[in-house]
This record gives C-alpha cells, structure tokens and sequence, in this order.
C-alpha cells in the first residue's frame, strides 16, 4: 500500500534526518503540524548524530551525499513551510529540495501547507522558487487558492496568491471553484468569510460558476436560510448577517437570486416564502431588483404574489392571539409589495389567482385591501410618479441604493420616495428570526 510505504519511509528512512535539520533550526517537531507524522526516537544511521551542528548549511553540507537526502530535505521543506521561515526554505530549495514533495498523510506540498499556517510570506517565496500556483492535491482536489479561501484568518494568503497570478476560476473535477469553496466553508458563525468572497469577486471570480451537482454561489446562501430557521435566535443573526453581506456582495457582480437551479429553488424564493422570518434579505433582494418570480422559467415555477399572502395569511392564523406580531406580518406584507411594485409597477397577476382570508380574523380586511390594491395596479394606468421610481431606481442598479439616492439634486421629500426601505425597518442589525415552533412554517 503507496500510503503505508510512504509513512515507513518517513520513520525508517529519512525522518532521523527531517529530526536533526529541525533540531538545528529549533522547531519542535509535531507542534502545530497538521497531516505530519509523528515524532520518533531518531535511530543512528549514517553520519546523523545527536551532536550539534553550527548551522544549517554545515548539516546539509555533510549528509549531501546520504541515500535519502533529497527525501529528507524535501519533506524538511514541508515542515518549515509551515513555520514561515523563509530563509530556511531557501536554503533548503538550493539543496534540491523537491517544491512538489507530497506529505505522505495529507498529500498537501510546502504550498498547500504554507496557505493552511497562513504564512503568506512563505507563500510567495515558494511560488517565485518555481511552486505550481494552482496545484491542486490528490485527495482533497484542493488549489492553494481553495484552502485560502475557506478561513478569514488566510485572507493575506489569498490576497498573495492572487496577486501572483492564480486562476481565480480554476476548478476541480467537479466544477468546484475558489468562489464555491468560500461559501461551501462558510455557516455564518464559525466561519464568516466576507473578506474572502469580496476579494475574490474583485478578482474576477465567475458569480455564475456552477459544479456538476448544480451546486452555485447563491445555492450557499440558501442552504444557510434554511439552516438559520434549526438555530437559536443569537446564531440565526449572525447567519443573517453573513447571508446579508454575501447576497449584497454576488448581487453587485450579477449574480441573479430569482434563477431556478435543478436541485432547489432560488434565493428570492426562499426568503419570499418565509418573509417575515427572513425580512431583512427578503427587502435586500428586491431593493437590488431582484425578479419577483422565477426568471428562467415560463410560464414561471414560482411566483411572489402567491407566495407572500400564502405566507401572510398563514402566519395571521398562527398569531391570530397576538395583535402586536399580526400587525408586524401585516407591515412587512405591505413592505415587500411595494418594493416589489417600485421595481416593477406593471403588476400582473396569475390567472384565477384568489386570496384566502379563511382564520385571518380581524385581520381579513387589511389582507383583502392589500389584494385589491394589486388588482387596481394591474387593471389601471400605472400613476406617473411610480413609473419615475421604477426607472430611477432600475437605473442606480447594482449595489446599495441610498448613496446613489442621496447624491441625486432632489428635495428631501423626493429621495424619501425612491428609498422605501427607510420606512419599512431595514435598518442595520435587523436579523433573521427563528420560528417559535414548527407550526410557524408553511
């Protein structure tokens, strides 16, 4: 067995010599090595002995001519790698130290382990000595710029690969690229990698890149929703937090939240379908012009209207003992709707579609009001000053709307009228809330 051959080799066969060059530079061997085999008893074989040696050179100078030297340099320049002591490297690479040498646990090289410890010095020393910028390793089909990507604590490591030229797009077998990896790492409280995603956005990453299991940037995001609706309601904020930041940030490089993938539906629904649990993204989504029914599909697999009084209706029965959350669902209804008319005010609703008010209570009137009013946008003119809004705003697309808003000549009260969103509490810290029980879901 390859794996096992190889780990014999490190004990019996080079490792007392891996041993003395480590001894010399003071590194401890197996502190804080990830994949490394561990210490052992170095047995007396060739000219390595335990006396000291003045310095690394001097050692490398006399064991030159040993049966496993290049072994044993090599694998000595995984272990510094990961120490960020560059001017050891470099003397181990003139002693033909190998920049692909695997470690024979892992399978990571100096590279892929120079990421992982976060050395980013280290990193662009290998890669200017000759290291293959986008190797990815044998097992977990991992590039540097994958590993750099997952931790926040990399940042300087991604930023450093990317500046020397690494393939912000390369993907592994399955289609998965750096961009994916980020946000298949990230859950919101453990891992929030923001940084990562802008950095890699900013450096070209494709929005749109999907693996063959249909897996996408925005398929991330909506795994992390679903997820924040199991959580306390401390990790449900933070989770909304982190799906905030990366929405805005897909959003403003063209990602589109309203497209179906095979596997499931997309973000817009989602957080449609559960608005009020997921207001804060829900608005986000629709201020940045996102569609509101499925725009890959005709006629359309989802549709919004639909599903926001489902939700609506549902959610009045489930709180139908409580006055003061039934009216919260009732403003927020009334919030996505008209974001959703100001960035579209051509309503057109389903053929045959009716709304429910069955155990709405006192509450029925307003849902009938709120249905009557699309009717009449659908059946009129649509007024003139709603028409200047939708155009306004579609224009100051993509990104956040209220710089571009205030930096408009208007009167007060008009940049009022373009930014909905200051009305209807999206403000910052708003956060995903956790159903109370089961009952609260559709």
């Amino acid at each position: 067995m390859p794996f096992l051959h190889g780990f014999r080799r490190i004990i019996y066969e080079y490792q007392p010599l891996v041993d003395e060059i480590l001894r010399v530079l003071g590194i401890e061997e197996g502190a804080g090595a990830q994949g490394s085999a561990p210490a052992v008893d170095s047995a007396p074989w060739g000219a390595v002995d335990s006396a000291p040696w003045g310095s690394l050179e001097e050692l490398l100078e006399m064991e030159s001519q040993s049966s496993f030297f290049l072994e044993g340099v090599s694998y000595s320049l995984f272990k510094v790698a990961e120490t960020g002591l560059v001017s050891a490297a470099e003397t181990l690479l003139r002693y033909q130290a190998d920049l692909n040498f695997e470690d024979p646990v892992s399978y990571y090289n100096p590279l892929h382990i120079a990421v992982l410890r976060n050395q980013p010095a280290m990193v662009e020393a290998l890669v200017r000595h000759g290291a293959d910028i986008n190797k990815r390793d044998r097992i977990h089909e991992s590039s540097p710029l994958d590993l750099a990507s997952e931790e926040r604590e990399r940042l300087p490591c991604l930023r450093t690969l990317l500046d020397l030229g690494a393939d912000v797009n390369a993907a592994d077998k399955n289609g998965k690229t750096a961009l994916l990896h980020a946000l298949a790492s990230s859950d919101g409280v453990t891992v929030h990698n923001t940084d990562n995603i802008q950095l890699l956005l900013r450096g070209g990453a494709d929005v749109e890149a999907v693996t063959r299991d249909g897996e996408t940037a925005l398929s991330s995001l909506v795994f992390l929703v679903k997820e924040a609706l199991d959580c306390s309601r401390e990790d449900a904020a933070q989770i909304g937090s982190f799906c905030l930041g990366a929405t805005r940030l897909l959003l403003a490089h063209g990602a589109d939240p309203s497209r179906c993938s095979d596997e499931e539906p997309p973000l817009t629904c989602a957080c449609l379908e559960l608005f009020d649990l997921h207001f804060p993204l829900a608005v986000l989504l629709l201020q940045s012009g996102a569609g509101f029914r499925c725009s890959q599909h005709s006629p359309p697999c989802w549709w919004g209207y639909s599903l926001i009084f489902q939700r609506l209706c549902s959610g009045l029965r489930d709180r139908r003992d409580d006055g003061t959350a039934a009216s919260e669902l009732l403003q927020q209804a009334e919030s996505i709707l008209e974001l959703a008319a100001a960035a579209s005010p051509a309503v057109r609703l389903q053929p045959g579609f009716e709304v429910s008010t069955e155990g709405c209570g006192a509450h029925a009137e307003k849902v009938l009001d709120l249905y009557r009013h699309l009717q009449e946008l659908e059946q009129n003119p649509v007024p003139l000053k709603q028409l200047c809004r939708a155009h306004i705003r579609h224009r100051l697309l993509p990104g956040p709307l209220e710089g571009k808003v205030q930096a408009l000549p208007l009167p007060d009260r008009l940049r009022g009228y373009l930014l909905i969103e200051h009305r209807h509490g999206n403000e910052a810290g708003a956060c995903f809330k956790p159903p109370r029980n089961s009952s609260t879901l559709i």
